[in-house]
């Protein structure tokens, strides 16, 4: 497990200063050579429910000698791209002329959400032979509202961000409540140790480490909703904590999976349902930690060239490999529980190993199963419900795993009936001291 946290806090620096940000306050330059090569300079994009696209110039007066215009796309697809300078520029659903220091232009209220794409064009663009003239540059600035609940233009979110500044706030406030509820049980657990003090170590890294994620992206998300801007380096920050939840999760749950079977061929009798550090448990959880991170960093920098990227978006081959990994790590788990199963006589420890599987399934297939599912929704909700539903569903596997090990009516009932105890017994945590 440190070995991991150090090699991920010696990728955070790159980590944090490649992520762009996604502000819906724009900033920039407008650039002639640019727009010429691209027949049009890409600006931003946002999905509009209706609202406003304000541009501010500090140089209208050039502007005006430049004839700068911005235009407008509802529903750009990749088919513009075929079409010559003069064709695609005619296909622009609003033109705005930058001969003024603000322009504001009216989205229409639709009946479905719709991304609108923004590109710069001057005289100069569809004109390849003429000499582009050295200009002073011209800066911009783009802020894009939706409309709120009372219809005034006053929303930075995007529609498929509206609702998860609320999110957030909500997790954080229930992750008060249970810290204050359990905060005393669990360092009263943590404190006394026993066979599965390490589970409980990584189980409360890996749940504080999704509430720090969550008190990042709230914050990043409270400055944006205020300036279209927010903190870049929070919602970064809030990725990167996520990503070392998640690999902390997947070392504790192979670890404990190939180390019961391990320790069940070797010893069966006397150190059951424990965490068994061997060479193969170790290395088996090692090379599935590299794997998975060596994707995630590859899905967030595959976004760069994107203005959106979202952890959960999985937009791209890494994010689908992603899937494949959980997706087959769910079944060797499956198999490794089946194996245990099948030769398990006792009820209760039956019982127990099911509500493992319970926890181990619910996180590694909510995500799998809510991208399927997402397809069935609107375009603007699938980003909100995979992104909530991927939160809510690890949290509670996370809460099944606190229960399971917690849980003192199991260990006292199978303590009771037979010498070999389940963890966390204080008759077996009592015999192991004086080992």
């Amino acid at each position: 497990v440190f070995i991991m946290s150090n090699l991920w806090f010696a990728v955070l620096a790159a980590v944090l200063l490649a992520f762009g940000a996604s502000g819906k306050t724009v900033t920039g330059i407008f650039k002639s050579e640019m727009a010429r090569q691209q027949k049009g300079q890409f600006i931003t994009k946002f999905m509009y429910q209706g609202g406003l696209f304000v541009c501010r110039v500090d140089n209208y007066a050039l502007a005006a000698e430049k004839e700068a215009r911005l235009l407008l796309y509802q529903d750009m697809d990749s088919n513009l791209d075929n079409l010559s300078c003069t064709e695609r520029l005619a296909r622009a659903s609003f033109t705005v002329s930058l001969n003024k220091e603000e322009h504001n232009q009216t989205i229409p209220k639709q009946t479905s959400p719709t991304v609108w794409q923004a590109i710069y064009i001057d005289r100069f663009t569809c004109q390849k032979s003429a000499v582009i003239p050295s200009f002073a540059d011209l800066s911009f600035t783009v802020l894009l509202l939706n409309t709120d609940s009372a219809g005034n233009p006053l929303e930075h979110f995007s529609a498929e961000k509206a609702g998860l500044y609320s999110f957030y706030f909500l997790l954080l406030l229930a992750y008060f409540i249970a810290c204050c509820i359990y905060i005393q049980p669990l360092h009263h657990a943590l404190k006394k140790g026993g066979p599965m003090h390490t589970v409980f170590k990584v189980l409360t890294a890996a749940l504080a480490l999704q509430g720090v994620s969550a008190l990042c992206n709230y914050i990043h998300l409270s400055r944006y909703s205020g300036d279209g801007v927010g903190i870049p380096l929070m919602g970064n920050l809030a990725e990167f904590w996520d990503m070392v939840s998640q690999v902390s999760m997947l070392y504790m749950l192979l670890s404990l999976c190939v180390g019961w079977t391990l320790s069940r061929g070797r010893k069966p009798q006397f150190r059951p349902l424990q965490w068994e550090h061997t060479p193969a448990s170790t290395a088996v959880a090692v090379g599935g930690v590299f794997i998975q991170g060596i994707l995630l960093l590859w899905e967030q920098y595959s976004e760069l060239e994107n203005e959106h990227h979202s952890y959960h978006a999985q937009q791209n081959l890494a994010g689908v490999l992603l899937i494949f990994l959980r997706v087959g790590l769910a079944l060797l788990l499956a198999s490794i529980l089946y194996q245990i199963l099948s030769t398990e006589r006792s009820t209760l420890k039956r019982d127990f190993y099911l509500s493992f599987a319970k926890g181990c399934f619910l996180w590694f297939l909510c995500h799998p199963v809510l991208l399927l599912l997402s397809v069935v929704f609107s375009e603007h909700q699938r980003e909100k419900l995979v992104t909530i539903g991927v939160v809510l569903c690890q949290s509670i596997s996370m809460v099944i795993l606190y229960q399971l090990f917690l849980s003192r009516s199991l260990y006292w009932e199978v303590s009771s009936l037979s010498s070999v105890s389940l963890p966390l017994t204080m008759s077996r945590v009592n015999q192991r001291r004086h080992y």
